[in-house]
């Protein structure tokens, strides 16, 4: 799941932007209770406050500085939280898992808790904490300490419970306020295996995932799940999604790294699954690797599987699912349709019955190419979706290559020419082969918004490949020495390491045309494509400040008003941005310290 960008991750302060109360001081007042605003992960507010017409008026209310810049000793560090806001209450938790109490009106400080991680482990999914979770104990008084906890997960895999209201470590959950819930196998170094994103709960038990560091080791550990009783801490099942049969190699990960959903009425956990390791070379782990690089429905009171439905076969190009799956009901010509949307990092949108895992819109299994190193190991086809369209090109040759001149526009073109590039599941290889979209998306853990009245449906995604290249075992630690831009990883267990990095021209651009960056909406009623805009500019990586509209890599998700409005940050330049909602015009856009 490690995605090389060039860019730097340290949004260390938070700031809050707000419209001020109308004339006659009605305000509408919604919560954001989850890290998707809902526990099917919407991303939708109804708050109606702030439209098209007046979001130009938009200022800074406040500024919080969370203190983690100063403190920080990491250059691998991302803030990529999205605050919870219960009452008046923010919730934050920072890079270094410091959770944060805020007044939401006034910025003010309530509270902090600090687990104290160590700062200098090297994680192979940065310094990193997406979100956490907020639940009421309904079998306490509401005036009872740890009748509202938090639970948080820690990037050194520890789960804490702790008092909404005054910050302080609920005492009966596990051992004084925390659980240990390290790898089931020895890590290979201190930092292979953390947990990134937020638990879920689901009456009274919170669910788990886990992030492995990708490309290490063939035998690495399992991607397991693990449920926990809220109130005690008391394991209550766990759950490893990589389906193991006697006599085949090991293989690990198939990991949920990303963000959960819960459907409460059928007591339903949705995760999405990644990739078996390692991602680029699947030899010692033949088949179709069920259930990794699938969307699960799991009984949430047990662990069972519900239904199970796979977006890629045999992955061995980390096109893990990164994103959290949405719920939500479409209004389809047979009826209304409860069901779950799954983006991917390959551009493609999987719309399934949440009932059974079932395509809504025919999906098509296509032949792929073969002939890799392990050939034959290869899955014959893999899945695509009638609808919606790909939210991108699905492969390069080199007459698609360009750049701001005819010298690297050449030069982009001898790259492709150079190596393999032959669609989307094109395979890795000794020659080197063209990943595109590249193995940050498409879509990436920002995931979209679900407009809940029309059905309208909007993601951001990225479009830069990446240029991907099995290497011999003797080659490796030369090629680590020299480094560069370039990812190299050992892939132990296995005959090749391997060599990642961005297609770029040697102006350091982009070989793909633009936009790089763009912002999607889908009538998934229909699955008919509404609209696309560019997303972000060169503003803040280019010289002078040249402000080109050629969209960014993005990572961080879009939310949808009820004032028609569809908010988003995630671009390379430090800008907050207003788009309608029904033409996808950029309305408005609010400067940043730091990339949102």
């Amino acid at each position: 799941m490690i995605t090389y960008w060039p860019k730097i991750f340290v949004t260390l302060a938070f700031g809050l932007l707000l419209y001020p109360a109308t004339s006659t001081g009605e305000q509408k007042s919604e919560e954001w209770p989850y890290y998707g605003a809902d526990a099917g992960g919407s991303r939708y507010s109804a708050l109606d406050q702030i439209t098209p017409e007046n979001v130009d008026t938009l200022e800074v209310a406040w500024t919080y500085r969370t203190g983690d810049q100063a403190s920080n000793r990491n250059p691998q560090v991302s803030f990529e939280n999205t605050p919870l806001m219960v009452g008046r209450t923010l919730y934050v938790c920072t890079p270094y898992n410091r959770l944060i109490a805020l007044d939401a009106a006034t910025g003010e400080e309530i509270w902090v808790f600090d687990p104290v991680v160590d700062q200098t482990v090297p994680y192979g999914n940065q310094h990193v904490r997406r979100g956490v979770t907020y639940w009421i104990d309904e079998k306490k008084a509401d005036d009872e300490p740890c009748y509202a906890r938090l639970f948080m997960a820690t990037n050194d895999s520890r789960l804490f419970a702790i008092d909404a209201g005054t910050g302080a470590p609920c005492t009966s959950f596990g051992d004084t306020g925390l659980v240990n819930m390290g790898p089931t196998a020895d890590p290979y170094y201190s930092g292979e295996f953390q947990v990134t994103s937020a638990p879920v709960v689901l009456d009274d038990v919170v669910i788990v995932g886990s992030a492995i560091s990708d490309n290490v080791r063939t035998e690495a550990p399992p991607g397991t799940v693990r449920a926990y009783d809220a109130r005690s801490g008391a394991l209550k099942w766990d759950f490893d999604p990589l389906v193991r049969r006697d006599g085949e190699p090991n293989a690990g990960h198939a990991n949920a790294w990303s963000s959960m959903s819960i459907d409460e009425e059928r007591g339903l956990l949705f995760l999405p699954t990644g990739s078996a390791s390692p991602d680029f070379y699947g030899g010692n782990r033949p088949g179709k690797n069920e259930h990794a690089n699938s969307v699960l429905a799991l009984t949430a009171a047990t662990g069972e599987v519900s239904w199970a439905h796979q977006t890629v076969h045999h992955d061995v190009w980390d096109y893990d699912l990164p994103a959290q799956p949405t719920l939500a009901t479409l209004d389809l010509a047979d009826g209304p349709k409860d069901i779950v949307i799954q983006v991917t990092k390959t551009g493609l949108i999987f719309v399934l019955d949440r009932d059974s895992g079932e395509p809504v819109f025919e999906v098509v299994e296509q032949p792929t190419p073969q002939g890799a190193e392990a050939g034959k190991l290869l899955s014959p086809t893999q899945p695509i979706p009638s609808k919606p369209s790909p939210l991108g090109p699905l492969g390069l040759t080199p007459e698609d290559a360009w750049g701001f001149t005819f010298f690297d526009k050449a030069a982009c073109q001898a790259k492709i020419k150079a190596a393999r590039s032959e669609g989307l599941f094109t395979p890795p290889s000794l020659q080197g082969t063209i990943l595109y979209p590249g193995t940050g998306g498409g879509a990436n853990w920002g995931g979209g918004a679900m407009d809940l009245d029309s059905g309208t449906y909007v993601i951001n995604t990225s479009r830069v490949a990446h240029f991907v290249q099995l290497i011999a075992r003797t080659d490796y630690e030369a090629q680590k020495e020299a480094g560069g831009h370039a990812g190299i990883a050992p892939q132990l267990g296995s005959p090749y390491p391997m060599r990642r990095e961005l297609l770029l021209s040697p102006f350091g651009v982009p070989c793909n045309a633009p936009p790089w960056g763009v912002l999607t909406a889908i009538d998934l009623n229909t699955g008919v494509q509404l609209w696309e805009s560019t997303l972000g500019t060169t503003e803040d990586m280019a010289p002078m400040d040249i402000a080109l509209s050629l969209g960014t890599p993005n990572f961080g998700g879009p939310i949808i008003t009820g004032g028609g409005l569809v908010f988003i940050g995630a671009a390379m330049d430090d800008y907050l941005r207003a788009f309608s909602l029904k033409t996808g015009k950029e309305l408005w856009k609010g400067r940043l310290p730091a990339n949102g």
